[in-house]
């Protein structure tokens, strides 16, 4: 059923207070204007969770809502089930959204003035969760190949944590925008580092589920010596999107960490109950795997058709390889133009990217693409694009 046909035909999104299409058009005034930008996907979301959120809509009233033992369950199941990793509903969080999880550790996990540490390039709300909490930023600059693949530097990381500059680390994992699939023994190196100096772990674990053969996800909780320091964030908001329903999950083994961030959640006032959204996310997770591996698949030859699209007729954009997530990361800088030139000319062209110096000043020259559109929409974004990048 969920066959390349399938996600071939896509969805009308124009018209639903859509971000991606809606907010692209009204800021930029062009209704011609291909979105392959914000991390969404322009695919109808399982029909699980249509039947799900319909049957919701059959109550008779929507009244306060709370989260329990069937939601934990749900995600437990579906961690144990797609990812090997165990997790105990004891030790579940259910908040809002993941950039929410983000803010919350930098206040439940620091003192005043602590610095936390970043690999960088990385998904902008990661800077914004610091400095938004007047906290020093600490960036630790991700070392590329020459083929554009990126490794952490661990001696730089190193360097921070030993100074006492760093009393937190918060990892993207996989990482958005450069697209590592982070292995074993790279998290086992991250979370040792953590454990010598006493400092927590923030995990966002996201984009887990698009990890692409052969690789796959390894959660920071999977790793020895991660339960005494190590949070990690998730939510099925990225895999099935349902993003604008507004619900996601903290795990945390340490007892001491997740009090405190409960305490924050609670003296901030922040809840997770919306009934929609725990519906949803329980269809999602017990419900949708045929449709994900169909996703999945289908991303994989997107991908794979971009990567030598790019190659062929835009060979001086290089892209990183893909191991996970399905945001493509393109180094434009042998072209030769300044950052506000490339957006205008791409823009120009009618497609909307994102700007790589939304993930910080090491992407000035890149763009982040996204891949998760159907076919046609994505041929057509690349055409447009070749005839200012090619």
């Amino acid at each position: 059923m969920f066959d390349k046909a399938y996600f071939d035909a896509g969805v009308r999104r124009i018209g639903t207070d859509c971000e991606k299409w809606d907010g692209m058009i009204a800021a930029t005034g062009d209704e011609n204007m291909i979105p392959m930008w914000v991390a969404d996907m322009d695919f109808p979301s399982p029909p699980a969770i249509k039947e799900a959120l319909a049957g919701v809509l059959e109550w008779d009233t929507w009244g306060y809502t709370i989260s329990g033992k069937k939601d934990t369950e749900a995600l437990c199941g579906y961690w144990a089930r797609r990812h090997h990793t165990q997790i105990d509903p004891a030790h579940v969080l259910m908040s809002p959204c993941v950039v929410t999880g983000l803010r919350l550790c930098v206040r439940a996990l620091t003192n005043p003035g602590d610095g936390v540490l970043i690999t960088t390039p990385v998904y902008g709300p990661f800077f914004a969760a610091v400095k938004g909490n007047a906290h020093p930023l600490i960036e630790s600059a991700m070392i590329p190949d020459e083929n554009n693949r990126y490794s952490l530097d661990l001696a730089d990381m190193e360097k921070h944590l030993a100074a006492g500059e760093a009393k937190l680390v918060m990892l993207c994992s996989p990482h958005n925008p450069c697209g590592r699939a982070w292995s074993t023994e790279e998290l086992e190196a991250v979370v040792a580092l953590c454990v010598k100096y006493g400092v927590p772990l923030v995990c966002d674990e996201i984009h887990a589920d698009f990890v692409y053969a052969p690789g796959e996800h390894h959660s920071i909780l999977t790793i020895e010596g991660a339960d005494e320091c190590a949070v990690m964030l998730c939510a099925a908001s990225k895999t099935f999107n349902v993003a604008g329903l507004q619900q996601s999950a903290i795990v945390c083994r340490n007892d001491k960490m997740r009090e405190a961030i409960k305490n924050e959640m609670e003296n901030g006032g922040v809840k997770s109950g919306n009934a929609f959204a725990l519906a949803a996310t329980r269809a999602a997770y017990t419900a949708c795997d045929e449709w994900l591996d169909g996703l999945k698949a289908y991303l994989m030859d997107n991908r794979d058709f971009t990567a030598e699209y790019i190659a062929k007729n835009m060979p001086k954009v290089k892209v990183s390889p893909l191991e996970a997530t399905y945001l493509m990361w393109l180094d434009c800088r042998a072209l030769g133009m300044e950052q506000s030139e490339l957006l205008d000319q791409i823009a120009a062209a009618h497609v909307k990217v994102n700007d790589g110096t939304f993930f910080g000043e090491l992407g000035r020259g890149f763009i982040r693409l996204n891949i998760a559109c159907p076919r046609a929409q994505l041929e057509k974004a690349l055409e447009a694009m070749k005839t200012v990048l090619g």
